[in-house]
């Protein structure tokens, strides 16, 4: 097992940011599987330690449109199943909350722009989510939600679009909001958009630049370390405990016996 983030993107333009920043500065090797080119998703998760899922303009409900929504599904279930870390963001988030059965549906309302979410009581607690206040500035871009799957746990709420951020399992997270992003990208995201307010909106994010990308980057390196957690816990695992054993031996989840 290596030191090896695998980053799935849907579109050009919405790739990994401070993420592949922060990781790559900590001597992780990125893979960045693009969809939209015609990738491939691995079978064998052994040698990646995190999953990064990313955003894209699609909705997971268009699978007719982008095939490669259904092959995806396949690939979060099978890293539930073998307990690797993933962090879905935006699309990501919807893609891992579908996968665990829940329902997406549109939001309320559309969210572009700098919004406040707020950490829930266990969002408090999150190891994700350490160091941060308990309401936080965040970058949105999306007109679905997610439902909570069973079992999952609600981390963050938000006032237009409730439900922010979630966990399945001990490290399967997924958040409504971009962390990710740098200034360099909110500004190419927003060139020629139509029937929003892009100027105001950039220069908001100037306002706040020090402090999104602050709590943004302590998400990341939080979730890093999660990672690295776990990848020592498989290492472990795989050295020391016969494969077959463990495998009857262990808890089955409940998206296993789906």
């Amino acid at each position: 097992m290596e030191k090896r983030l695998l980053v799935v993107k849907h579109v050009e333009q919405e790739g990994p940011g401070y993420i592949a920043e922060l990781f790559a500065a900590d001597g992780w090797d990125i893979q960045i599987t693009d969809l939209s080119c015609g990738a491939v998703l691995p079978h064998d998760l052994d040698d990646i330690g995190g999953i990064v899922i990313m955003g894209g303009p699609m909705n997971v409900y268009e699978e007719e449109a982008y095939p490669f929504l259904k092959d995806e599904e396949s690939f979060v279930r099978r890293a539930l199943i073998d307990e690797v870390p993933v962090l879905g963001i935006c699309l990501g988030a919807q893609l891992l909350a579908k996968t665990c059965g829940a329902r997406i549906t549109r939001s309320p309302k559309r969210e572009i722009g700098w919004f406040t979410v707020a950490k829930t009581q266990e969002g408090l607690k999150d190891p994700l989510f350490r160091g941060n206040p308990q309401r936080m500035t965040v970058f949105q871009w999306h007109e679905d939600t997610f439902d909570i799957p069973d079992d999952g746990v609600l981390l963050a709420k938000g006032r237009i679009c409730g439900n922010q951020a979630f966990r399945v399992g001990h490290s399967a997270y997924g958040l409504q909001f971009h962390i990710e992003v740098t200034p360099e990208m909110v500004e190419a995201w927003m060139r020629d958009k139509k029937g929003i307010d892009v100027n105001k909106i950039i220069r908001d994010g100037r306002k706040i630049l020090e402090s999104f990308s602050d709590q943004g980057k302590r998400i990341i390196t939080n979730f890093k370390k999660i990672v690295e957690s776990s990848l020592q816990y498989r290492k472990i695992i795989t050295r020391f405990v016969n494969e077959s054993r463990w495998s009857e031996r262990r808890q089955i989840n409940w998206w296993e016996a789906v």
